[in-house]
């Protein structure tokens, strides 16, 4: 691509940019690539469902997982597709509560706008918290394999998730300039992992499961019966490339995570000692059950120790980065301060901080109860839910009122968009109800799952700030400065709001 096209795209986005009110303040170094590796590293599905295959080992074993991802992923791909074609309308930092901001009724545009941001911004923090407690599990794993009278304690797990957290902020504000070859590398190393770690697993355990194991026999501990918008500044071309990342990378996740959960299934050990391993990842004991071997153990769990890794540097981005563009339209406490991007990096270096400071404060909740990790996955799922469906509940509402019957943008679902946008609305509404139920029974103190109470809280604390200081100081994208009427793809149609309010509806 010429040095003159590159440009062109760049100063099209950026008047998408000014078109909402804003001014390009952060650097454009990603490209189509980089940003799908940014993204994966995110969704690193495969990787995730290693982390957490404690929680699937316990709730009805491999047939639930493998059945369970499967139907997660079809439903999860019509929000991918939703998503992307918003984003490819509006390629702002703000994401989703700024596109709740551009598409739902302007009686109501700001306020949904503003608690949207809230819930947004809890999950994206929270997800990066998820990430350092797995970081952590597997590091001490690998101690307590190595070293079986070594004791893993909680105080352990939550410090060596301060650790990590801490990392990815020095990288973040000192290492900017290199997020899009760090994205790049991890995208291969990423894959190159997956295979060697699927590879060597199936060849080197010789007593796998049968398939009614894996396909058929439900196994139940509980008691119970049973990332790219938020980059999108700081990428080149966005309207076009965005969208392709965010549906790729969950196209690549869904795979990978299904060819991983089956083979794994295939090499569990005895159920019981694996869900109860003292190394308290399910998927080290996996593997030293499968390769009888310390080192080969540790040297599969290194590889994805690097993973998560990646993923926490890429989390802090994307959580600081939603942290600034809230703050930026004024919906935080001390916006003023968060807004601010340093000059020489082009990083907002205090988003940057306050994303590690409260990401530190939610691991720290496993220092008082058993579930707290739990809890954390729980509330990142559910905050991340809540903001994916306010924006697909607006656009479904825009289409019916005839205020936004088609939106802007080289990316389109055209007469499908509506249903595609329906379908992931009642997928988020029914999984964002589910994650408040306890994942254990008999249910006590110990281990309730709280995140009914924590979202709550940030519910709470949305509408009280909105009403005392939200609705005087928030201004979300200034739509009312001029409306964006045709995409970057083609010629950029701007025209004044007060001829678009004669109509009595805006066209975007």
């Amino acid at each position: 691509m010429s040095t003159e096209k590159v440009l062109h795209e760049d100063v099209q986005e950026d008047a998408v940019l000014e078109s909402l009110g804003y001014q390009q303040e952060l650097k454009r170094s990603f490209g189509l690539l980089g940003m799908i590796g940014f993204s994966f590293s995110i969704v690193t599905s495969w990787t995730a469902l290693g982390g957490v295959l404690i929680i699937g080992v316990e709730s009805g074993g491999p047939p639930v997982m493998i059945y369970s991802w499967v139907v997660i992923c079809l439903f999860a791909l019509t929000v991918a597709y939703a998503m992307a074609e918003i984003c490819s309308a509006y390629p702002v930092a703000g994401g989703q509560y700024s596109w709740v901001a551009v598409l739902a009724p302007p009686s109501v545009a700001r306020g949904l706008s503003y608690v949207t941001g809230w819930f947004m911004i809890t999950g994206i923090i929270a997800m990066g918290a998820t990430n350092n407690f797995i970081g952590a599990n597997f590091v001490l794993g690998q101690a307590n394999l190595s070293f079986p009278s070594y004791t893993i304690e909680r105080w352990h797990t939550v410090l060596l998730a301060y650790a990590i957290a801490l990392i990815s902020t020095i990288v973040n504000i000192y290492g900017p300039h290199l997020f899009d070859k760090i994205s790049r590398a991890a995208i291969l190393w990423n894959i190159l992992s997956f295979v060697i770690i699927i590879a060597v697993v199936l060849a080197c355990n010789d007593h796998k499961q049968p398939a009614s194991f894996v396909f058929k026999d439900f196994q139940n501990f509980t008691g119970f019966g049973t990332a790219p918008a938020h980059m999108t500044e700081e990428m080149k071309n966005a309207s076009r490339e965005a969208p392709k990342a965010i549906v790729l990378s969950v196209y690549i996740g869904a795979i990978t995570g299904f060819v991983f959960l089956i083979s794994i299934s295939f090499c569990i050990g005895d159920i019981t000692e694996t869900a109860e391993t003292t190394t308290g990842s399910p998927l080290i004991e996996i593997f030293f059950n499968s390769t009888n071997s310390v080192v080969g153990t540790c040297f599969l769990s290194s590889m994805l120790v690097v993973i998560v890794l990646i993923a926490a540097n890429a989390l802090l981005a994307e959580g600081s980065r939603s942290v600034y563009a809230f703050a930026r339209d004024r919906g935080l406490p001390f916006s003023d301060l968060l807004a601010k991007v340093e000059p020489k990096r082009q990083v907002p270096v205090y988003s940057i901080l306050l994303t590690c400071v409260v990401q530190m404060a939610l691991n720290s909740i496993y220092f008082g109860t058993l579930t707290g990790f739990n809890t954390v996955i729980s509330i990142a799922t559910e905050g991340f839910y809540l903001s994916y469906a306010m924006p697909l509940l607006v656009r479904i509402i825009a289409y019916f009122t005839n205020y936004a019957k088609e939106i802007p943008g080289p990316y389109t679902l055209g007469r499908w968009s509506v249903w595609v946008n329906a379908i992931g609305l009642l997928f988020l509404l029914f999984t964002s109800i589910t994650f408040n139920f306890p994942t254990l029974n008999p249910v006590d103190e110990e281990n309730m799952n709280y995140t009914s109470a924590a979202i709550g809280i940030i519910g709470l604390i949305s509408i009280v700030t909105w009403f005392t200081t939200g609705r005087k100081s928030f201004t979300g994208p200034r739509i009312g400065k001029m409306d964006l009427v045709e995409g970057v793809a083609g010629s950029m149609d701007l025209r004044s709001h007060e001829n678009v309010a004669t109509t009595e509806k805006a066209k975007f």
